[in-house]
């Protein structure tokens, strides 16, 4: 499970599956090198985005199969 407290680092490795979720929402951090440092808290903000959108959506990329 992906929590507000992971860096955005840390969930594209463990969860690549979550890139185009990031992508959706305008966050491209994949080459981003913020991305080691930047909890997801903190990149929901910068980027004004609703943090409980984004967890929803990244936690439903990890449930699905295919």
């Amino acid at each position: 499970m992906i929590d507000k407290d992971m860096k955005i680092e840390e969930i594209l490795r463990r969860f690549p599956q979550t890139i185009p979720v990031f992508r959706r929402f305008g966050i491209d951090c994949v080459q981003c090198q913020l991305s080691e440092y930047e909890n997801l808290e903190h990149g929901a903000k910068v980027h004004g985005i609703d943090l409980q959108a984004l967890l929803s959506s990244l936690n439903d990329a990890l449930t699905v199969k295919g």
